[in-house]
């Protein structure tokens, strides 16, 4: 369902995702989605209160901050992989470093992997994609290239 306030450009954007889910599946070229959150930590203050009979479990709603965890997420649709790693932090190294096992680890056949950055779809819609590059030092490079629409 679409969203009341989306306008024809989100429309549009939606349709162009949808496109790209129709393509058959290249391992050389894979479609990956890209995105990330975070969530806050919780502990609980007290011990639930053990069920009596036709009662349930009873839990205070006090809880105790412990800090908050990033989550990178990856889905290739088409391949019917995806994969979340949990970080401390939510850095521009941490995305980069995301990025590079990206490459190097879940697809490193590839030769271009367009990713799709999903982060809150209603307002950031930007599509990119990741290149390997050989040096003549023998080091492996990457880039993100925008890709234009």
């Amino acid at each position: 369902m679409i969203p009341p306030e989306a306008n024809a450009e989100f429309v549009c954007c939606m349709e162009n995702v949808l496109d790209i889910y129709k393509r058959p599946y290249d391992p050389k070229h894979p479609v990956v989605c890209f995105d990330e959150t975070n969530k806050q930590l919780v502990k609980e203050n007290k011990t639930p209160l053990v069920a009596e009979l036709g009662q349930v479990e009873r839990y205070d709603y006090e809880y105790e901050r412990n800090g908050v965890s990033n989550l990178f997420m990856f889905s290739e649709p088409l391949a019917g992989w995806r994969h979340v790693e949990v970080t401390e932090h939510r850095t521009k190294k941490d995305y980069a470093h995301q990025l590079k096992s990206l490459v190097d680890i879940y697809h490193p056949e590839a030769r271009v992997i367009a990713s799709y950055l999903l982060q809150k779809i209603q307002t950031k819609r930007e599509k990119y994609s990741v290149k390997k590059k050989q040096s003549s030092k023998r080091r492996k490079g990457y880039y993100l290239k925008k890709v234009s629409e």
